[in-house]
């Protein structure tokens, strides 16, 4: 089974996959599949400058490039792949057996507040910051740059992470349940 995770700023996408992760899925982000490609380019990953290094790693090899490199790396039979950003990524994952796609949104004001609880270099540091940075991720121009907000939208469940740890993991077994019983 593959589960693909996309969803807003802070808003959980992490704690989905190191749950799945807890439960025997293998973790991949594709972010932090950028960031390996940045230091190898000796490209500083800023936020700013990974989505730009995304778009163009899309449109260099194709937009299913950072699916495809995480699944070359999988040695599992069930993978959580976070931090989907593409619409293209989705259908390169589509025609893989078993695919699930989650989206994870928050209240803007609480992911702010857990943007600065893990202060994270280069997270924005106000909410007006915050709402700015996700407007050039959830609807840019061109075919193979983020569109974060068409990846929501193309979601088979969707949960909205404004409880607790254990109130998403039990959102997260439900859909993998869902899942699973459509394919029975």
């Amino acid at each position: 089974m593959i589960v693909g995770i996309t969803g807003t700023f802070a808003a959980g996408k992490d704690a989905v996959a190191e749950y799945l992760e807890e439960k025997g899925f293998e973790h991949f982000s594709l972010g932090h599949e950028i960031v390996d490609v940045a230091k190898e380019r000796g490209i500083e990953p800023t936020r700013d400058n990974l989505r730009i290094l995304g778009n163009a790693l899309r449109e260099e090899h194709g937009s299913d490039y950072l699916p495809k490199r995480v699944l070359e790396k999988s040695t599992k039979e069930n993978v959580a792949i976070a931090g989907i950003r593409q619409p293209g990524e989705i259908e390169y994952l589509r025609n893989k057996p078993d695919f699930i796609l989650i989206a994870v949104d928050a209240p803007i004001e609480l992911r702010f507040e857990r943007m600065k609880d893990r202060a994270r270099e280069g997270d924005p540091q106000t909410i007006e910051e915050l709402a700015e940075k996700e407007k050039k991720e959830m609807e840019s121009e061109g075919k193979n740059v983020q569109k974060i907000h068409e990846c929501m939208e193309l979601a088979d469940y969707k949960i909205v992470n404004n409880g607790t740890f254990e109130d998403l993991h039990k959102e997260v077994d439900n859909a993998i349940k869902g899942l699973r019983q459509e394919t029975a």
